[in-house]
């Protein structure tokens, strides 16, 4: 973890001390084993301390990050979809009045390329709508 944050043992060390970081789980010989969310949590706490943040302040603001809910996450997640879908749809109407001007070969071999990715996104919204509190 030491060399992939780019911070030395000791360092490790300390936060993990601090609790600004913490060991997933540990090995049989006693080794601690890091997730790669812990990866990005050192990267913000150096970016942090290049800022001039205090370790305190660190603390603070991991802390902060740390109690943003489930249910806020998962706004912010559809939001981003619902965004995307809706710039696939002005994309989509776009496209009509080529789509239509193609031969039915020519259209044919173009969605011969893409229906299986739209499918399978379809598919996965539709799941996503059938298993949330929508169904």
């Amino acid at each position: 973890m030491a060399k992939a944050a780019d911070v030395s043992e000791r360092t490790i060390d300390y936060y993990t001390k601090l609790g600004l970081i913490s060991p997933e789980k540990r090995t049989q010989t006693n080794y601690r084993l890091y997730s790669a969310e812990t990866l990005t949590r050192l990267e913000r706490i150096n970016q942090m301390k290049q800022e001039k943040y205090t370790l305190e302040e660190i603390r603070e603001k991991l802390d902060q990050w740390n109690r943003v809910t489930h249910e806020v996450q998962v706004t912010e997640k559809l939001s981003s979809l619902e965004l995307h879908m809706q710039q696939l749809e002005r994309e989509v109407k776009e496209l009509e009045p080529l789509i239509s001007s193609l031969q039915p070969n020519q259209a044919k071999r173009a969605f011969a390329n893409l229906l299986p990715q739209s499918l399978a996104c379809m598919e996965a919204i539709r799941l996503l709508m059938n298993h949330g509190p929508f169904s």
